[in-house]
């Protein structure tokens, strides 16, 4: 048995290289919460999420004052009773958004700590499915300024060049006539036997503007299309997966299992994005995919493929990792000492005990916007 004796969180915020636009926003940094979750046996596990372009240190303060009470002395191992008693001491400050996410950074500092006592990848102490590498989907096709339709098929000619054999590209922003230049730009590009993904990051608002995008996209054979509404708008997303083919996914910024039982339901996706830093952690995150393997649903883990590459190892209904092949997005690469190998559009699992890498402890100082505590 091993106890837990420190619970401390940062707040770091990483500008980004270039301005960079979804459908309906421009993002100019990322502020990421960092936490740490030591045992008196010295072993010590790490966690992480996306707190926002602004306001990051919401998920830190929730770690400091609200959940870090409720951890010390406990048993490291208490992992589903730790995460249970976390969700009550919250219940009245929000059972999603900032304090979900603080939950989930915790829980998978513990899954992490234990994984490294116990000198185990997270994968294995998650219990297998897959034990050499994992399939990955290459994300892009970010919206910058001066990028036309010829660079976005070079990106993702590229991504097929390096083995991928699916690739996301951001829709939604412009006109039907412009959008339709990128997507054909990208389907030439590619080829007709790799998937192409759309994520449209809640894009529109009512449901005739997403058919009328749908209808203009469906002779490009698109996989999916993701976040089409608002996720609180769970009736239209029902309503476009009635009427279009193209299975719609969603889920990256939902949390509980609850909400993914009503989506499922409702039948409003065919393919659940559950992010681990997002729902609840590791803990809940093992919950959604079980529920939804029990609905025939696969998972799509959202965003953070250093942390994914894990679960979709481990998760039989989870195909593949989002995979981010450089820092200018996904600018959390530049605050780590380890990289992913990828090989032929595949991520080599990590043979380290837990995660498989550590903070970068001069990137978390340069990008501080608080100390440890």
């Amino acid at each position: 048995m091993a106890t837990i004796v420190d619970v401390k969180a940062r707040t770091v915020s990483v500008p980004l290289d270039n301005p960079t636009s979804f459908s309906n926003r421009q993002v100019l940094k990322r502020d990421y919460a960092v936490v740490e979750v030591v045992g008196d046996d010295g072993h010590k596990g790490i966690g992480f999420c996306y707190g926002g372009s602004n306001a990051g240190r919401l998920v830190t303060h929730a770690v400091r004052e609200l959940l870090k009470p409720v951890l010390m002395g406990q048993d490291t191992h208490r992992v589903e009773g730790l995460w249970r008693e976390m969700y009550q001491e919250a219940l009245l400050h929000g059972r999603a958004g900032s304090v979900m996410r603080a939950i989930s950074i915790i829980d998978t500092a513990l899954w992490d700590r234990n994984a490294r006592a116990a000198n185990l990848p997270l994968y294995k102490m998650l219990g297998a499915n897959e034990t050499e590498s994992v399939a990955a989907y290459a994300s892009g096709g970010y919206y910058l300024e001066g990028k036309t339709p010829a660079h976005l098929a070079d990106e993702m000619r590229a991504h097929v060049a390096n083995g991928f054999k699916a690739v996301k590209l951001k829709v939604g922003r412009d006109s039907l006539a412009e959008e339709e230049a990128r997507l054909a730009a990208v389907r030439d590009a590619v080829g007709p036997d790799v998937l192409v993904m759309m994520d449209a990051n809640n894009a529109w608002r009512d449901l005739p503007s997403a058919l009328a995008f749908m209808r203009m996209a469906e002779p490009y054979d698109p996989y999916w299309i993701e976040e089409p509404f608002s996720p609180d708008d769970i009736d239209n997303h029902r309503r476009l997966a009635e009427r279009t083919p193209v299975p719609v996914a969603t889920g990256e910024i939902e949390a509980g299992r609850w909400r993914f039982k009503e989506l499922l339901d409702k039948e409003a996706a065919m393919i659940l994005q559950t992010d681990a830093a997002v729902c609840g952690g590791i803990t809940e995150f093992r919950r959604i995919a079980a529920t939804a393997a029990s609905y025939g649903v696969e998972v799509f883990p959202h965003w953070f493929h250093d942390l994914h590459v894990h679960l979709v190892a481990s998760t039989p209904n989870a195909p593949m990792v989002e995979y981010f092949a450089d820092d200018q997005v996904l600018n959390f690469r530049r605050l780590i000492d380890t990289q992913l190998r990828c090989d032929n559009g595949r991520l080599m699992l990590p043979t380290s005990p837990g995660l498989g890498f550590d903070f970068d402890a001069d990137a978390l100082a340069r990008f501080a916007v608080d100390d440890w505590q």
